[in-house]
């Protein structure tokens, strides 16, 4: 391909549409021809690396096809990165939030790009040696901790969530995602569910949550590999900040399984065990993390029920592409990890 001939545009993002609203709304701020890849590894919303040759941009929309009001979504994520924009929290910087759909079809936004890896696999994390990858893992919790010192009032986002009653809401939801994509059963998924619910934590103040915090979802580079932006805030919200380490210990800790289409990056030589996370969050933020065994069980059951739904769409015929054959078999490992979890405290 010719570098006159820059291809056709990918599915979703009209790039001469996209570049005639920012020079509508941002003048001056592309100086030429757009040319767009989508970029891979998202798992809802679609994203765009856009480039005019000099400048280069990231485009977030929802997916194609979607049918439900998801304004609200691309206007919650642009407000929370560009509240927290300019504080201890690296997110790329954002440049416009577009709410008219007949630009691309959808409403979206436009952030900075920003160069850096997301390590999505043990093999890769492994690739920056033992010491490398410990501190880039310390640096996550590092990361974590500055999110939870965030003052939500002073960055304006004192309205972003419900905060009250909200680790009930959670179970409850996810108890109902549950429900919808019933059709076999699952030996000690209603057990773990009821256990969780029988043992609800006190949560503490509430912070902004991430809600999907790992390191998939924040790219590291430089020298010191250190995290240069964190991603994917469609799950955030205000609300127990302990979610968020949970979450983070179920994603470090050991599947188990060899060759598992969901990975952890736990296996990578030099890569923190889970107490040693759990000690280093506590210690920096001055919470009481006595009941993480609570968080990381609640991960493994959310994890569980969003596993199955996948499965239930694949047997649906709904959903298709490499490992999904397998997610089935997954399902009961991980509440098997979640009950394990909660009984050893």
């Amino acid at each position: 391909m010719s570098s006159a001939d820059p291809g056709p545009d990918p599915r979703g993002l009209d790039l001469e549409r996209l570049r005639g609203h920012l020079d509508r709304a941002r003048p001056g701020l592309v100086a030429g021809a757009l040319t767009g890849r989508l970029i891979e590894g998202g798992r809802s919303n679609l994203t765009y690396a856009v480039t005019d040759g000099t400048g280069r941009w990231v485009v977030r929309r929802p997916p194609l096809g979607h049918v439900l009001a998801t304004a609200h979504d691309m206007r919650r994520e642009h407000r929370v990165i560009a509240a927290l924009h300019g504080t201890a929290v690296p997110v790329p910087e954002p440049v416009l939030l577009c709410e008219d759909e007949e630009v691309l079809g959808a409403p979206f936004y436009v952030m900075e790009y920003v160069d850096g890896v997301p390590y999505r696999t043990a093999a890769q994390l492994a690739a920056l040696g033992p010491e490398r990858t410990r501190q880039a893992v310390l640096h996550l919790v590092d990361t974590l901790v500055d999110l939870h010192a965030v003052d939500p009032a002073a960055v304006g986002l004192a309205d972003f969530g419900r905060p009250e009653g909200f680790l009930d809401r959670q179970l409850r939801r996810w108890g109902k995602q549950l429900d919808a994509s019933r059709n076999r059963d699952l030996p000690g998924i209603d057990e773990l569910h009821g256990a969780l619910g029988r043992a609800l934590p006190t949560s503490p103040a509430p912070t902004v949550v991430h809600g999907d915090f790992r390191l998939d979802n924040v790219l590291i580079g430089g020298t010191d590999d250190r995290i240069r932006a964190v991603l994917d805030w469609e799950m955030s919200t205000l609300g127990d900040p302990l979610t968020d380490l949970g979450l983070l210990v179920m994603y470090s800790s050991d599947l188990g399984l060899t060759e598992s289409p969901v990975s952890t990056t736990s296996s990578a030589p030099g890569h923190p065990a889970p107490a040693e996370l759990i000690e280093r969050y506590a210690a920096r933020s001055g919470r009481d993390t006595g009941a993480i065994a609570w968080y990381t069980a609640f991960a493994w059951f959310k994890l569980a029920v969003i596993l199955e739904g996948i499965h239930y769409r694949y047997t649906l015929g709904q959903t298709v592409g490499a490992g999904f054959d397998r997610i089935g078999e997954l399902v009961p490992v991980f509440i098997e990890h979640g009950l394990t979890t909660l009984q050893e405290g």
